[in-house]
């Protein structure tokens, strides 16, 4: 089997309502781009990649010289063809690869008539719990609802979601107001949830933005509560290793250990307790096994990250989840915040907190072509969005460690997305 066609098509999906986060926001939809790998036998691959648009899909047009005619099932000398460590220095291919690798692995599994957890050592469960995963949100400019600002609104939509979805652990992305402040709205979320069910589980991340003494203040402040981590509180390995001795809780990371020389660097001298692996961030699935291989030798926690994924993407974080003997958490998805899906038969569904493992052969999932070309006319329509920038303060960025908040009784809606 050799490849013999690229394809790359820019879509935009909307979002129940804008998330916000600690660098900006995304403005009521995510841009992703969706991955088709065509061989001379006719079968047809499908990755995913964060962002698009014409610099992304020139990337891949660009990418055919070095991979027509290749061997989907030789991933290793991809992974060098495109991603060689010292050649990409200066343009890092990381993320280019890992689609390409989604979409090779698709090819394998659906060659062989297997799904591709079969290729990666074969499922040892069928379902992968995920976390509810709350954002701060803005009102959705056309309906005026899904706005989460104060702690009472966020409690509603954790209910909400738990209702719906049957979640038992609830991540909350903070680092968009005052740590005083969204030290009371994680209080309020772990305290009114826990009532009714006391074995439920928390996670806070504000995206690295808090100072080591910020951190530790909001971490002590927290230790009673039934935390499964507290995620990147601050950037840098140092800055988490100082946060680790002052803190009585497990640190998880998206951010510092994101590949191997890192990870390394973590064995040798402990920052962070738990590794959240993404196979975009780290390269594919394949890159993702063998880390949580090294963190079941040393015995670091392992949970599996998203970023802002639809459903091809979040295939692979399903098949990943459903081959790691030391899967320790809940995953993260943004997937619940979608209001729709580019895969046949529409979002996949959560149950009992969990998303079933495709059965599928590949990933499992196939494209619905109505809805790419309706999304990939809407990105074409509505252009991308800068996701560090938040649409209500024009001209902000945030500081490293942060010090220019939101203000939490601004209660303003920004302007529609054009959905």
């Amino acid at each position: 089997m050799k490849i013999t066609d690229i394809r790359a098509t820019t879509v935009t999906v909307p979002l129940e309502a804008p998330l916000r986060h600690a660098n900006g926001c995304h403005w009521g939809r995510f841009v992703r781009t969706v991955i088709e790998v065509e061989t001379d036998e006719g079968l047809v691959g499908l990755g995913e990649m964060g962002g698009g648009g014409e610099s992304a899909e020139a990337v891949f047009r660009a990418l055919k010289a070095y991979l027509v005619g290749h061997d989907p099932a030789r991933m290793e000398e991809m992974r060098f063809l495109v991603a060689n460590p010292t050649a990409s220095l200066y343009n890092n291919r990381t993320q280019v690869l890992a689609a390409l690798e989604f979409a090779c692995l698709d090819l394998l599994g659906q060659k062989w008539n297997v799904p591709v957890c079969d290729i990666l050592g074969g499922r040892l469960q069928d379902r992968v719990p995920f976390a509810s995963y709350l954002f701060f949100r803005y009102p959705n400019a056309r309906t005026g609802t899904g706005e989460v600002r104060t702690a009472d609104q966020l409690v509603a939509l954790a209910r909400e979601l738990k209702a719906k979805h049957g979640f038992t652990s609830h991540k909350l992305k903070g680092g968009v107001f005052h740590p005083d402040y969204e030290l009371e709205c994680y209080r309020a979320l772990a305290e009114e949830i826990g009532k009714g069910s006391p074995l439920d589980s928390f996670r806070f991340d504000p995206n690295g933005v808090f100072s080591t003494e910020q951190a530790i203040r909001f971490g002590q402040a927290i230790e009673d509560l039934r935390n499964d981590y507290l995620e990147d509180p601050v950037y840098g390995l140092t800055g988490m290793r100082r946060v680790r001795e002052k803190v009585r809780m497990p640190l998880a990371t998206n951010t510092v250990v994101v590949n191997f020389e890192q990870l390394a660097a973590n064995v040798l001298d402990t920052a962070v307790d738990v590794v959240l692996l993404d196979t975009t961030f780290w390269g594919g699935i394949r890159q993702c096994v063998k880390a949580a291989g090294v963190c079941e030798t040393f015995q670091l926690g392992v949970a599996v990250h998203s970023s802002g994924e639809l459903g091809i993407q979040l295939a692979t974080m399903l098949h990943l989840g459903a081959v790691i003997p030391n899967l320790s958490f809940a995953a993260d998805a943004h997937y619940h915040h979608l209001t729709d899906d580019i895969i046949e038969g529409g979002p996949l569904r959560y149950e009992d907190g969990a998303i079933a493992v495709p059965e599928g052969p590949g990933l499992g999932v196939r494209l619905d072509r109505e809805k790419l070309a309706e999304y990939a006319e809407a990105y074409r329509r509505l252009g991308g969005y800068p996701y560090d920038q938040d649409p209500l303060r024009p001209g902000w960025a945030p500081t490293i460690p942060n010090n220019r908040w939101a203000d939490p009784s601004d209660s303003r809606t920004p302007p529609g997305t054009g959905f």
